[in-house]
């Protein structure tokens, strides 16, 4: 069995979404969309393999919006295109934060900037704590996504829809790979300045961040088994 993580940027591991997979007998293989070098000019060409190559794909996070197609188009939107065969062909994807409002267009929502951001660890209500549970989860957006048609949403938190279901896919707007480590590299790349931004302590949301991660990586093993289980064989709805 094959799955294909989508890194968009070159600070985006698997973390412990990556380990679960791999636990469940997955080969990863990887896709970095946009290289360090090219960070800054980040409108490269693209070259997608055959979804049917694959058993799941996990299109993960990004700095950029996917509302941006100016600035990112020459990648993103053959992307949307891919991923909306790949859901049609009944693929399981599990979209994570900016993979989650990826799908989110591809179905015929809409993504756009959000009032306010959210980021840190946050408790979100949700309809179905056995496929989401409550959290905390980990956020790290300013971004938030109108629902698709037809998809079901399971949960949300105070400043935008965290969670929804729609055949196959199962869209996430939070970061269950996020650990000590990943967050350590991401405001060594550009997050310290969001996050003073953001008027918050960086040395306190790494103390929660570390405090959290040993839990935060059972609730990501568990979303992957729940993911794998439930989500991945149920009735591809287009």
């Amino acid at each position: 069995m094959r799955v294909l993580f989508i890194q968009h940027d070159h600070v985006s591991p698997a973390g412990p979404i990556g380990e679960r997979f791999e636990s469940r007998g997955y080969s990863i293989e990887y896709l970095q969309v946009v290289p360090a070098a090219s960070f800054g000019s980040p409108n490269v060409p693209i070259s997608l393999p055959p979804a049917s190559d694959f058993d799941v794909i996990v299109p993960m996070g990004s700095p950029w919006g996917v509302w941006e197609d100016d600035r990112i188009g020459n990648w993103l939107l053959p992307e949307l295109a891919w991923l909306k065969t790949a859901h049609e062909a009944g693929i399981p994807i599990l979209g994570i934060c900016f993979g989650g409002q990826l799908m989110a267009r591809t179905l015929g929502g809409g993504v756009s900037p959000a009032p306010s951001g959210e980021v840190g660890w946050t408790t979100i209500l949700s309809d179905d704590p056995s496929l989401i549970p409550p959290g905390p989860w980990f956020q790290w957006h300013f971004d938030r996504w109108t629902l698709p048609p037809g998809a079901t949403e399971i949960a949300r938190s105070t400043r935008a829809s965290q969670a929804f279901v729609q055949g196959r896919t199962l869209a996430l707007q939070f970061h269950p790979e996020i650990v000590e480590e990943s967050l350590r590299a991401w405001l060594l790349d550009g997050g310290m300045d969001q996050l003073l931004a953001d008027g918050q302590d960086p040395e306190i949301l790494m103390a929660l961040t570390a405090k959290e991660s040993p839990a935060a990586s059972e609730r990501a093993f568990a979303l992957v088994d729940v993911f794998l289980d439930r989500v991945a064989i149920a009735d591809p709805v287009l």
